[in-house]
């Protein structure tokens, strides 16, 4: 039997990347330590932690950023928190490595958009009220291999914590997952995931309280940017400032990427589709062709 030589590679990065990941954990530990002596004060104002979900290339990045362009919010940059919560990281130290995150993001939103919101505050704060991380695909994903996750997250934040489950067209979500899977990527593998996605998503929503999970549409967001920003401050606790709402809108393109069209749909595929949209109440009435 030949070897199964690209299956071995994948398993090696993986490998790798772990215990790359292992290996920074000490260092993590310790400055994240020190950090959480000195910013404690910073966190004596928090109300709530802020954690996406949702999936892969579905809008978390440009969410992420209008919010910690909030004078009153942190939201760090793929962080992982729950990487943290498993790894027996304290809050504070949790709360630091997010702190630091959108310090070094701030300046430079290193992203294939600019997300860079002029006059306002990424990278800085007037006071935090609201801390998160915007890492929603992993964190979902996170979840769906060890679901007590979830309640680790709570127990160690000691705050409420907040979710923010950002949608978009299945149709143009799945196509971008595919389109920026590599040269392995398979429509139908891709449907898979994002349905284990779904899957997911609907469980937490099963376990917490109703008021505490926010379905934002990423197409609502493009058509009014500061209505769908008012309902996502005030359902954080934050207020929103006419210039706030202003200068984000600003950076917004002015209608959804439609990536649908370049992935190989066949009928049956698109029917696949079609029966998760039914599935999962919070798909709505998005189509093919909305």
């Amino acid at each position: 039997m030949a070897t199964p030589w690209a299956a071995i590679a994948v398993l090696s990065t993986a490998v790798l990347r772990k215990v790359r990941n292992n290996l920074d954990l000490p260092r993590e530990m310790v400055d994240s330590a020190v950090a959480a002596r000195r910013n404690r004060r910073y966190f004596e104002s928090i109300t709530n932690y802020c954690m996406f979900l949702g999936y892969p290339r579905s809008g978390h990045s440009l969410v992420g950023s209008l919010l910690d362009a909030h004078p009153d919010a942190v939201i760090a940059h793929e962080l992982d928190a729950l990487r943290l919560v498993q790894s027996g990281f304290r809050r504070n130290q949790i709360l630091s490595l997010a702190l630091a995150n959108s310090q070094t993001y701030g300046q430079a939103r290193q992203h294939i958009y600019d997300y860079s919101v002029a006059n306002q505050w990424q990278g800085r704060f007037r006071r935090i009220r609201v801390i998160g991380d915007k890492k929603g695909g992993r964190s979902t994903r996170r979840l769906a291999e060890a679901p007590a996750l979830l309640g680790r997250l709570e127990r160690r934040m000691g705050l409420p914590v907040r979710f923010v489950h950002v949608l978009r067209n299945p149709f143009d979500n799945i196509a971008t997952m595919f389109t920026r899977g590599g040269p392995s990527a398979s429509l139908p593998a891709t449907i898979d995931t994002y349905t284990l996605l779904c899957d997911t998503v609907a469980q937490v929503q099963a376990r917490v309280d109703p008021g505490s999970m926010l379905d934002l549409r990423h197409e609502d967001l493009i058509a009014g940017p500061a209505g769908q920003l008012t309902r996502l401050t005030g359902f954080l606790g934050l207020d929103a400032s006419a210039a706030y709402l202003a200068d984000c809108a600003s950076i917004l393109y002015q209608s959804p990427n439609r990536t649908r069209s370049v992935a190989p749909w066949t009928p049956e595929l698109r029917g696949r589709v079609d029966t998760l949209i039914s599935r999962f109440g919070f798909l709505g009435d998005y189509s093919f062709d909305s």
